[in-house]
């Protein structure tokens, strides 16, 4: 992981300036009644059953995503995976009723609440900042929700924030990465879970470059994972390291810990044209369907949205 969680400008697809696309701003009033599960449209998907007496309102939800000024993150395969992400959600958010900003200011970490944003990212950093840590870790801990991506999770014995790597995402150290970046065959761990319905047995995804960890989540009963590495996918990745190449093992892709409402999603990293000195973009991390559609149902299963999502094809 490069760059830091220091404060930068707030910015949106271009790298500067503001960017919110879809949905209605936070919790506009739909005047609907619902429960925790019926009564809500794609729209304003989110019944706060407490309103209205106790019949209920239906509301959008607010995703606020935060990422690396895109000429400080030296890793052009991270820079071209956030780049696509901030075009890639607002044309997805209000066929399925939110509103997305993102920032680099990582500093808004430090006074963030649920009521603000019911939803945060992290595409391509984490908070390196005492103030934006400790923001983060009280925003998880009153129910917000979170998705973090690929290096966000990053760390190694010279860069690590224990809470979040230890407790939070359970992972320990980061071990190991396969490369070049290339697709894999994933296994649903569980197909009845709202993330992963409708996805199938396998779920053959965008190319990647897969991590390693430490710790055996598996061994971890406060940690639900909900795809992993299939092993028909082997041999994955194809150096030139032979470390780079796995051959066997359990690798976790998409878990939760159970204790938060929290997914993390190790895509993320684009396949670029280091090879022939080009640099340019070979692969694109959102053009998959039902990678995307389990994307999006995982954002709707963490805020608690009603019905089935909407898939936007992106050409």
């Amino acid at each position: 992981m490069s760059g830091g969680g220091a404060a930068g400008s707030s910015a949106g697809s271009g790298g500067s300036g503001g960017n919110s696309a879809g949905g209605s701003s936070g919790a506009a009033a739909g005047g609907s009644i619902c429960t925790k599960t019926t009564g809500c449209t794609s729209d304003k998907p989110v019944c706060d059953t407490a309103a209205n007496n106790g019949e209920g309102q239906c509301n959008s939800f607010k995703v606020l995503a935060f990422y690396t000024v895109y000429d400080q993150m030296p890793d052009l395969a991270h820079r071209s995976y956030s780049k696509e992400a901030n075009g890639w959600f607002p044309s997805v958010a209000a066929a399925n009723g939110f509103s997305y900003e993102s920032t680099t200011d990582w500093s808004r970490l430090s006074t963030i609440s649920p009521s603000d944003y019911q939803l945060i990212m992290f595409f391509d950093n984490r908070p390196t900042e005492t103030a934006q840590q400790d923001g983060f870790k009280a925003y998880v801990e009153k129910g917000g929700a979170y998705i973090g991506f690929h290096v966000s999770a990053y760390n190694d014995t010279e860069d690590r924030w224990a809470w979040f790597s230890d407790t939070f995402l359970a992972t320990g150290l980061f071990v190991g990465n396969t490369w070049h970046p290339t697709p894999a065959n994933l296994k649903i761990e569980d197909g009845t879970h709202p993330v992963t319905q409708g996805i199938g047995d396998i779920l053959k995804t965008s190319a990647n470059e897969w991590y390693s960890w430490e710790k055996d989540l598996r061994q971890n009963p406060d940690v639900k994972i909900l795809l992993s590495v299939d092993p028909s996918s082997f041999p994955l990745g194809n150096g030139p390291k032979p470390t780079e190449i796995w051959h066997s093992g359990y690798y976790p892709v998409v878990w939760s810990n159970t204790k938060y409402k929290m997914l993390y999603v190790n895509m993320g990293h684009n396949d670029m044209d280091y090879d022939g000195g080009t640099n340019a973009q070979l692969s694109w991390t959102f053009r998959t369907k039902l990678q995307d559609q389990m994307l999006l149902q995982g954002i709707h299963w963490l805020v608690g949205a009603q019905g089935p999502v909407n898939v936007v094809k992106i050409d």
